[in-house]
């Protein structure tokens, strides 16, 4: 028995798009002979819809479609994740499972764990579904579990917030397939453990386990399909691309080879999300341009890079704007930058402008010493010039802050904070240094002084990021304590750190909670990163936690 199980790319709320993505998988699965295609959960709408699940005419026509679907696919089965209504006490929704058979939805089921944790807030509009889906087909029976489903694995995760396991009840029922449709967005290490996972669930029960799970980006969460199947021995038998629509077809009644490694490399792995991230985001969003502020340093140079390989170099536009601070190197740089990628390249100076800023302000500021302010300014001239490109040619401007920047508020609001997108506000400057080498790993495409010159805003003579910021290394490691393990200050001392530094950057990770506020949405690859899965107070006391 041939079955199909096909990770797709769904636009939130774009009904026709994602039926025709299901049909045109359903029907090569069915020219493959497969007997059934299986698809991610709210593989009809996409997800997360978030508050359009509150909209009546969203959830009828999530509703209408998944009815088209039953109608106009004949010859193969399929298994769908779609929103359904709950006809019994509590929410007005369920996250549901639906077979379609025989021109029918001869089934259905829906989801028993709710997360309410993170990026997730499913309580919010579900109530919890009082079947599993199971059915028969091709002589074996199958169960059905949804993303979350499988998570209370406490041998494996430690105490998860449920009182009830859906996996054992499932496979009480006699089944020889679990299944797992998924929307689980990509953060560091969770490949391995959904595999983890799965390899548990198959030895414990001696079952075979299917994964099929979403891909591509929707606002700031990246889906990585890889999609997996594991026999009844835990062997990981097939596995889907990474990052990419892809169909895995599997025949029940084969022997496989097992799967050692089919990792990409971390670096690989972050440099394909983030690409398909940014494409995405852009084109769900309308737009076919992008534009990136170079400022000769790494992280704008990275942020260029991900950018042509996510849209194309003849789709990108990079733009210095130097200021009185700005060396002659970080000049050269960006130019030979864009050159390297084959990005359009303009140069629009800002001194004079500056000036006239300064000029305007002579008056009030009269007696008083460049400072911060100054530098702001200069920030905030770039932002608006980029913000002006991007309304003349219609390109969405991408931010270029780091994790760390964005963390300690080392960042300008309405100046480099502007834009749509912020490709980088979840990498550390840690690993921006590492996923730029691994970029030039086989030839010169960043140029090389950018990742060995100390980095600087160049907003003032002579400046460099540690007149302000510990080595980043060392600020690295205190934030990933902090925000990724909500570790607190005597903790992260007891790490080896200073106490003063510690207190330092806790302290500025606190009170600059106003300026992530309002910062553009980012690509999410941590397990913790700034943005919907990241609820902190602005106006708050001056204890540090």
């Amino acid at each position: 028995m041939k079955i199909a199980i096909c990770q797709t790319n769904p636009v939130i709320g774009d009904f026709e798009r994602n039926v025709s993505l299901v049909k045109q998988a359903a029907l090569k699965a069915k020219s493959e002979g497969c007997l059934l295609a299986i698809f991610p959960e709210m593989c009809i709408s996409g997800y997360p819809p978030k508050d359009l699940l509150e909209k009546p005419a969203f959830i009828n026509e999530n509703l209408a479609q998944l009815a088209r679907l039953s109608h106009e696919i004949q010859g193969i089965s399929l298994l769908c994740g779609y929103v359904d209504r709950n006809t019994g006490k509590g929410k007005p929704l369920i996250n549901g499972a639906a077979l379609i058979l025989n021109g029918s939805i001869e089934a259905k089921g829906g989801k028993k764990l709710l997360p309410s944790y993170d990026v997730y807030d499913e309580t919010r509009y579900f109530e919890v579904s009082k079947e599993s889906l199971t059915f028969e087909l091709g002589q074996k029976k199958w169960g059905v579990t949804i993303c979350e489903d499988i998570w209370n694995a406490q041998d494996l995760m430690g105490k998860y917030p449920y009182t009830i396991d859906p996996v054992p009840e499932v496979a009480a029922s006699g089944i020889d397939i679990l299944v797992n449709i998924s929307a689980s967005p990509y953060n560091l290490g969770k490949e391995y453990m959904r595999l983890n996972i799965l390899k548990d669930i198959a030895t414990k029960y001696k079952i075979s386990t299917v994964y099929c799970n979403q891909v591509g980006g929707n606002d700031d969460l990246l889906f990585d399909g890889s999609s997996m199947v594991v026999d009844p021995s835990g062997k990981l038998i097939h596995f889907a691309a990474q990052f990419e629509p892809d169909i895995l077809i599997w025949d029940t009644d084969e022997d496989y080879q097992e799967i050692m490694s089919p990792w990409l490399t971390t670096e690989e792995t972050l440099l394909k999300g983030l690409s398909m991230g940014t494409r995405d985001y852009a084109s769900k969003c309308g737009f076919k341009k992008t534009l990136v502020g170079l400022s000769g340093g790494i992280d704008s140079a990275l942020v260029a890079f991900i950018a042509s390989k996510a849209l194309g170099p003849e789709n990108v536009m990079g733009v210095s704007m130097p200021s009185p601070y700005t060396s002659d190197i970080s000049r050269e740089d960006a130019r030979r930058l864009s050159l390297n990628l084959g990005i359009r390249f303009e140069e629009i100076p800002i001194s004079s402008l500056f000036q006239e800023y300064k000029n305007a302000l002579s008056s009030l500021f009269k007696g008083l010493k460049e400072d911060e302010t100054e530098e702001n300014i200069q920030a905030r001239i770039r932002g608006n010039l980029l913000m002006a490109l991007s309304n003349k040619f219609k390109a969405l401007l991408l931010s270029t802050g780091n994790k760390s920047e964005l963390a300690v508020g080392y960042c300008t609001l309405y100046g480099d904070l502007s834009g749509g997108l912020a490709v980088i506000s979840d990498i550390p400057k840690t690993l921006c240094y590492r996923l730029a080498n691994y970029v030039n790993r086989e030839e010169e495409v960043i140029p090389n002084r950018i990742i060995s010159r100390p980095p600087s805003a160049e907003l003032r003579p002579g400046q460099t990021d540690q007149d302000t910021l510990p080595p980043y290394e060392i600020l690295d490691d205190i934030l990933i304590a902090a925000v990724e393990r909500n570790l607190g200050l005597d903790e992260i001392v007891k790490m080896g750190h200073d106490p003063v530094v510690v207190e330092d950057v806790l302290r500025q990770l606190a009170f600059n909670e106003y300026k992530r506020r309002q910062a553009p949405p980012g690509l999410r690859i941590t397990g913790r990163a700034f943005g919907q899965g990241w609820r902190f107070p602005i106006a708050r006391g001056r204890k540090i936690y």
